[in-house]
């Protein structure tokens, strides 16, 4: 009996050791904050029915507003509802953070304040593109035959019960407006089941306007109060339909005029909230601004807009969307210039750099970034024709699925195009486990299939210190022998043999540089002279900085300038921890460019060490002095602009 209790103790141990092992380590967001850069204001703009559609706006700061399609509906009304007009629309991005739904109003006030029974869902992956349904409340579910009015429907993502949450008010007879909800079907198109009462307020007077905004764990439910005073109120609850609403008894509108339609959103990269709505008796908005969604403070004056909205809403969107929208509806004049940098959206390090021969495109192969103490397992990689737009191809390469000899710690990828007997072929090196891999495809966006075991595995002879890490891979075009290198605390370098994938051992030797280098190493030539690049400092420093020396060879001696810094940060402008970097010669052009990491903007320096590993990608121009010294890289939001 001993032996057993002993070993069942053991094998828990074990089972919750490897439960332990297989528990994911925590990862980037779907959508990271500091990607969210801009405003799309959704609104419509009066009662004719011509008013009555689907308009956008964007913003690149949330207080500067610039219509779109010259204030023309982006949304056919007619295509999309049963009464030839929709209102108050709500927009919203879905938990996914890539999918985005939009409910609206059917309605046209021209028939009567009285006239609606139903509202317009409607989807969309690009914000473009928008597939509708009409859910007409009295025709889908029974004992509605008294209702009187839907408006204003709001959707809000309820994790407890995984779907999405819908809320409207309606009317019933002579009775008073009531805040219902009901979840939206898998596809969006229809409601799951008969709308059930959200919130009515203590004194029982109608309720309409619901918008509903989560802060903290607590929902924060902002309506108008309708036949009693009118004007904005709050509710809050910790269970969006539990029927428990705690009511702040005082009005929240800045303004003695008549208020409805209010909306609530988040300045991006802010603490700040803004509180919205719509003075409609003077076809005016009124905005505030709030910390802790208590108080309010009227900031009217700072807020411009270049159009007149009724009942909307706001939504942050990301640098790819603002220029998906622009792309379909045009560029206002006055919109202020989109930074191009970060180049990659999203938590990205360890950039290589490729101009790919075969598609005549550019690739960006990173570290995927995010993860608790760089702990991301697979490389993706990024490809465009103009080097600022950048299209996400996926992942090329997941350890556990690809790799047989390491499942953790995929870091500092490179790439080398060859053409192999008339055909191009790709060679992907790569940190996995603090050991160098290879992968080859055919293709720059892969599959790309693993050697089967490490190219580089211990340290050089004689190196004590430091990590088998970030590879770079280099073809010398004087001899056409191609090297690779190495090494964190150390550098090291090996001639590759003919199959790419091999190295003979006792080629390895270290390249003796200063003090300064830490990692990162990456090899370039121009004009007979050999340049090596390293990062210095910890990534994690604010301080990790690139530094560069000149060879004859591409395996030294290395030469080291007395101002050798080639990119550092600027705090003046939040950019700290430039490092890590490849550069891009154009093909057939003395044009190069710098692509490294650093702290993501403008998050990534509050984070402490952990800005370290929530690093984003940059591209900066290159310059060379005309005695061949590296121009100092200044690094910049703007980036650069398109190569086209």
């Amino acid at each position: 009996m001993k032996k057993r209790h002993f070993s069942l103790i053991l094998f828990l141990v074990i089972f919750n050791f490897l439960q332990a092992q297989d528990t994911p380590k925590a990862g980037p967001p779907v959508i990271a904050e500091k990607d969210l850069t801009a405003y799309l204001f959704v609104y419509f703009t009066g009662n004719t029915v011509e008013q009555e559609a689907v308009r956008f706006a964007i913003s690149a700061d949330g207080y500067h507003y610039f219509n779109l399609n010259n204030n023309q509906p982006v949304i056919d009304s007619k295509v999309i509802s049963s009464t030839g007009g929709v209102r108050d629309p709500h927009i919203l991005r879905g938990h996914d953070g890539k999918t985005f739904y939009m409910v609206l109003t059917d309605m046209t006030s021209s028939k009567g304040w009285d006239s609606n029974r139903a509202m317009v869902l409607l989807k969309s992956i690009d914000l473009v593109n928008w597939k509708s349904s009409i859910v007409n409340i009295q025709t889908s579910f029974p004992g509605n035959e008294n209702l009187k009015r839907v408006w204003a429907p709001q959707t809000i993502y309820d994790a407890k019960a995984g779907k999405y949450l819908i809320y409207f008010s309606m009317k019933h007879g002579d009775g008073s407006d009531k805040i219902y909800y009901a979840y939206a079907n898998q596809d969006f198109t229809a409601l799951e089941g008969v709308p059930k009462l959200l919130f009515v307020p203590k004194s029982q007077k109608s309720c309409i306007d619901g918008d509903i905004i989560e802060k903290d764990g607590l929902y924060h439910l902002f309506y108008k109060t309708e036949s009693e005073k009118a004007g904005i109120k709050v509710a809050t609850t910790t269970d969006l339909t539990s029927g428990n609403w705690t009511e702040n008894d005082n009005y929240l509108q800045q303004t003695t005029d008549k208020v409805e339609g209010s909306s609530v959103f988040k300045l991006n990269n802010s603490d700040d909230y803004i509180l919205m709505y719509d003075v409609y008796t003077k076809g005016r908005y009124q905005f505030t601004k709030s910390k802790d969604l208590e108080n309010f403070t009227v900031i009217d004056s700072d807020i411009s807009m270049d159009f007149k909205p009724r009942h909307g809403t706001i939504l942050p969107i990301t640098r790819s969307e603002l220029k998906r929208i622009i792309a379909k509806w045009g560029m206002p004049a006055n919109f202020p210039k989109i930074n191009n940098n970060p180049a990659l959206e999203g938590y990205f390090a360890d950039p290589d750099i490729l101009y790919s021969n075969k598609t005549k495109k550019y690739y960006i192969y990173p570290t995927s970034d995010g993860f608790d103490s760089w702990s991301g397992t697979y490389f993706k990689t990024f490809s465009s024709d103009n080097l600022v737009d950048w299209k996400d191809d996926g992942v090329i390469l997941d350890l556990p699925k690809d790799v047989s000899w390491a499942d953790r710690n995929a870091w500092a990828p490179c790439i080398v195009e060859k053409k192999i007997k008339g055909k191009y072929k790709y060679f992907y090196y790569f940190t996995a486990a603090q050991k160098v891999g290879v992968a080859v495809s055919d293709n720059p966006t892969g599959p790309f299939i693993d050697s089967g075991k490490a190219l580089v595995s211990i340290k050089p002879e004689g190196v004590k210190g430091g990590q088998v890490i970030d590879p770079d891979v280099f073809t010398d075009p004087k001899s056409g022998k191609t090297y690779l290198y190495w090494g964190n605390g150390f550098m090291a370098v090996a001639e590759l043999n003919a199959d790419m994938i091999s190295i003979k051992p006792e080629n390895i030797k270290t390249i003796q540089v200063d003090k300064t280098f830490r990692e990162g190493t990456y090899v370039i030539y121009r004009k007979g002279t050999y340049y090596f690049m390293w990062s210095e400092d910890d990534t994690r420093s604010p301080n990790y900085k690139v530094r560069y020396g000149t060879s004859k060879s591409p395996l030294g001696p290395i030469e080291i300038p007395a101002n050798n810094i080639v990119i550092q940060g600027i705090q003046e402008q939040g950019i700290y921890a430039t490092g890590h970097n490849s550069v891009l010669q154009i093909p057939n052009k003395d044009e190069w460019y710098i692509v490294y990491h650093r702290f993501s903007y403008p998050t990534g320096i509050k984070m402490g060490r952990a800005g370290g590993f929530h690093r984003e990608v940059c591209i900066d121009k290159l310059e060379f002095n005309a005695d061949g010294t590296i121009k100092q890289v200044t690094p910049t939001h703007a980036g650069i602009d398109s190569i086209k």
